[in-house]
């Protein structure tokens, strides 16, 4: 592509929606993930009895194994959350973007 196309594509309103969609989207995701360490943090600094005690009584295994797990797997689970939407909706508006400038 050249030059000209690329500023047709910067000045497309579509492209400037696709932008600001992908933008809050990743914004959000990453403010819940921020939000779900912050709460893991503020656990371990103001509760860490919760964290210490047992599943069960007879278990070796704490609370805060089985939270800090699911902590990780969260990340997981929103980068998939992203990626289904940017491979449908975002590379959908991409294609239609590239079509209308193309012409």
């Amino acid at each position: 592509m050249n030059d000209s196309t690329y500023k047709r594509i910067q000045e497309n309103p579509r492209f400037q929606e696709l932008v600001s969609k992908r933008e809050r989207f990743a914004w959000i995701l990453s403010a819940i993930m921020l939000g779900l360490y912050l709460a893991f943090i503020l656990l371990i600094a103001f509760e860490p009895q919760l964290l210490g005690a047992r599943v069960s009584p007879d278990s070796p295994v704490t609370w805060g194994i089985p939270i800090g797990v699911g902590l990780i797997l969260s990340a997981f689970v929103l980068t998939g959350i992203y990626v289904r939407r940017a491979n449908g909706e975002f590379d959908r508006m991409n294609q239609e973007i590239l079509k209308e400038v193309q012409q």
